[in-house]
């Protein structure tokens, strides 16, 4: 059931009040529990021991709800006997709050302006125009790649938000599990019974060697020539080290690391510096000091793909954001 209110009626509302919470500090919380409020959708009892305590009088506070005065009085007495504990003292018509009663009546206001704001912020997140999109990419997507995506997409969605995640491809597809993300751009492309993932791309990976190095003037090596140097890479954990690792295993040795570390454009500076050479997707603006060799011999490519939860539902931003990736398989990355 779609629970559907006028944005016109709630902003010409007074919807909250504030008042000074335990430590002082002011709180807000909904001034009228209307049968339209979501706390009163989401915890009836609750909303209906609020109203009752703000009128001081069940009938009327079951008119200003909309409930029947005996189904209010009923889930009055089944809370303060699920409590055993007399929230009202009773005066005919009218009802007072016993000293139990306010205390409780603190801590309901403050739960319930909660679940209003919880409700309208998840509603928000979901909204098609203007909803939230929680997506991760890869360190060596974040230049040029990820801000061209988002740019384009938002040429037909211009407010849609975005929570950006930057992480290598392990942690995202832990957070993905977790919840926190909807999406996450990553390599290799994980193969996984919980997940669902689909190639959109590859890089060709070259071999980086320092401007003065033995095999600079050279414009294609095969990987087994560079076998006695030292590399820098990214450290384990990383889809683009589990790359290097396994190309140098195929083309017949392991490689003698010398560093590794967590970015791309680090790795290509220490190249520079001379303190060994590195398998390395193409840099989004040409550096100095290196060479960038074209590997033959072998597939020395890294496959980027988009992955999210097998039978997580999308909310509509999620779900064009989707589609707009799927539709640009081979041709995600920057010529």
């Amino acid at each position: 059931m779609v629970h559907e209110r006028s944005s016109e009626r709630r902003l010409s509302q007074s919807s909250y009040v504030s008042y000074a919470g335990d430590s002082g500090t002011a709180v807000s919380v909904p001034a009228e529990l209307t049968p339209e409020s979501w706390s009163a959708l989401l915890s009836p009892r609750l909303a209906y021991f609020a109203g009752v305590a703000r009128t001081e009088h069940v009938t009327r506070a079951a008119q200003e709800m909309q409930v029947p005065q005996s189904t209010l009085s009923r889930a009055l007495v089944r809370l303060e006997q699920d409590l055993g504990v007399d929230l009202f003292a009773r005066h005919g018509r009218t009802v007072s709050l016993t000293p139990a009663g306010r205390t409780f009546l603190a801590s309901v206001e403050r739960a319930l302006g909660e679940v209003e704001r919880a409700a309208e912020s998840v509603r928000a997140d979901a909204d098609p125009a203007s909803g939230k999109v929680a997506f991760g990419f890869l360190h060596t997507m974040g230049s040029e790649t990820v801000p061209g995506l988002i740019r384009a997409f938002r040429a037909d969605h211009p407010r849609v938000r975005f929570s950006l995640v930057q992480n290598y491809g392990e942690a995202m597809i832990e957070r993905l599990r977790a919840g926190e993300l909807d999406l996450c751009l990553t390599s290799p492309v994980p193969d996984a019974p919980d997940l669902v993932a689909r190639r959109l791309d590859e890089q060709r990976l070259r071999l980086v060697v320092p401007d003065d190095h033995r095999l600079a003037a050279r414009k294609r090596v095969r990987l087994a020539e560079a076998a006695e140097e030292a590399f820098v890479t990214l450290e384990p954990g990383y889809g683009l080290r589990r790359i290097t690792d396994d190309l140098c295993q195929e083309a017949g040795f392991k490689p003698r690391v010398a560093f590794e570390g967590e970015e791309a454009e680090t790795l290509r500076g220490l190249v520079a510096a001379g303190l060994g050479v590195a398998l390395l997707p193409p840099p989004a603006v040409p550096r100095p000091g290196v060479v960038e060799l074209t590997v033959t011999g072998q597939r020395a490519v890294r496959e980027i793909g988009v992955a999210w939860l097998d039978g997580h539902p999308d909310t509509p931003p999620v779900a064009a954001f989707k589609k707009f990736l799927l539709g640009r398989r081979g041709r995600l990355l920057p010529e």
